[in-house]
């Protein structure tokens, strides 16, 4: 379970001064936390920390606890002297929690206290945003990654920003944590597929595992009858299969998903990017035009597989599946004016969770621009909103390019590919425009709902710039 750091920021001088006042930002503080572990992550409550001493103690606990963010949340007015220490050391972005406990004071009550000593307790209890500023400051000036969430203990857009923030650091850390597979060669020629593995280890954290084709065939080789009856009975489960399929060919691409799952388990891998070509009739060509069903499993299954071996693809498409929008791999098929829509899909696996309506498993005569024939996947993604993400290795490192639009319904290409109709807010012109100056590759990973939001934390957590188009 991801782990969330937390701790709460006071002055110890007020609480000999205001009866009640420190028991009560505890409370709060309780609140908080039980609120962000309602998101599914382990919290790791540091307390209140009021002088420089509880700061070193809380620096030490969530360093030691190994926390992949923190919230500190604003009680009171404080001293940030109390708070650097715990960021130097802790080096994971800090989320600033400036929750007043209520919307509104209740000024008539407030005022008819009649007592400015109690008077200046309440008020403490309520200036969290006294502190803002300065701790904003100091982060500014001592180079911390910082961000704020603004609003009172009972504001839902507060705590949807929050959990935001617990999305993303448990995306991070499944990315820092997963392994990815690459099977097989580049599609010769696609410069703009090409990437830099370190640097995809370097910035995610993933493992990159180099595989073999001849593993592969070693799994095809040894798979059973029973195994190959029971994919056939899944493919049959999860698409609607065309009656137009041979069933040769529905046994052939069986077969090979049978192997595909063998070399997913025993690489544990969490992704997958391949491509090959093969010698005409030889048993690798026959392996690689029967992937395309058993890759759409795995990919359903949140193993996105990405083709033409697009490795920054295939990163998008594990960010999207980690997040829970599915992640389907797509390219950019044509443009239509007069409905000003863009239609992006692909040949090769789908994610067939985030389909409109079931997948189809249909026969191609032939795979355009790659060797052979066999079975495709046709598909269109939901209607509604949608995210678009690409892991875009610039000249000065990799950075994410998303943007938001919808899924619209409408005509789609019946050719065996997955493919839909997208519009974005800015126009279909504007769109292409923009997007491809940011100078990604061609391909893209589409998920269902709108979570630019959560990919701009998730690069806030990663150190990445987020290019957000629409």
């Amino acid at each position: 379970m991801t782990k969330a750091g937390l701790f709460g920021i006071g002055l110890d001088t007020y609480w000999p001064q205001f009866e009640g006042l420190l028991n009560n930002l505890q409370g709060y503080q309780e609140q908080i936390k039980n609120q962000i572990a309602g998101f599914g992550v382990e919290v790791v409550d540091a307390g209140m920390v009021d002088n420089p001493e509880k700061a070193r103690e809380a620096a030490d606990l969530l360093k030691k606890k190994d926390v992949e963010i923190v919230f500190l949340y604003v009680s009171t007015y404080a001293l940030s002297s109390t708070v650097l220490p715990i960021a130097q050391k802790v080096k994971v972005p800090i989320v600033v929690l400036n929750l007043q406990p209520v919307p509104q004071l209740d000024y008539e009550a407030f005022n008819q206290l009649n007592d400015r000593g109690k008077m200046t307790g309440v008020w403490l209890e309520h200036c969290q945003a006294c502190f803002v500023p300065e701790i904003a400051s100091v982060f500014n000036r001592s180079g911390i990654r910082y961000d704020f969430v603004t609003g009172y203990l009972e504001d839902e857009q507060a705590w949807s920003e929050v959990k935001a923030w617990t999305e993303a650091a448990r995306v991070a850390a499944n990315m820092r944590n997963h392994r990815l597979g690459v099977l097989g060669h580049y599609y010769g020629g696609m410069l703009d597929v090409y990437t830099d593995l370190t640097k995809q280890s370097a910035v995610f954290g993933t493992h990159i595992e180099m595989l073999e084709m001849c593993e592969l065939k070693k799994y095809r080789d040894e798979a059973t009858e029973d195994e190959v009856v029971s994919k056939m009975e899944e493919f049959d489960n999860t698409f609607e299969v065309s009656l137009e399929c041979e069933k040769s060919e529905i046994e052939r691409a069986a077969r090979t998903s049978v192997a595909l799952d063998k070399l997913i388990e025993n690489h544990n891998l969490g992704s997958m990017a391949y491509y090959y070509e093969g010698e005409s009739g030889n048993d690798y060509e026959n392996i690689v035009t029967s992937v395309i069903a058993g890759n759409t499993l795995l990919t359903g299954k949140n193993i996105p597989v990405a083709g033409e071996c697009e490795v920054k693809n295939a990163q998008a498409m594990k960010i999207m599946a980690e997040f829970g929008a599915g992640g389907s791999f797509s390219e950019f098929y044509l443009m239509d004016f007069k409905d000003d829509v863009v239609y992006l899909g692909h040949d090769g696996p789908a994610h067939y969770a985030i389909a409109e309506e079931q997948v189809k498993l249909v026969p191609l005569p032939i795979y355009h621009g790659k060797p052979g024939k066999g079975l495709s996947i046709q598909m269109n993604v939901k209607n509604g909103p949608v995210t678009l993400l690409s892991v875009v290795e610039g000249k000065d490192g990799l950075f994410l390019l998303t943007a938001e639009g919808q899924s619209v319904p409408g005509p789609v290409l019946q050719i065996g590919n997955t493919n839909s109709r997208y519009k974005f807010p800015i126009g279909a012109k504007d769109f292409m425009n923009q997007w491809s100056k940011q100078g990604p590759a061609h391909h893209c990973a589409i998920g269902v709902g709108h979570i630019a939001d959560k990919i701009e934390k998730l690069g806030q957590i990663l150190s990445l710039k987020v290019v957000k188009i629409c």
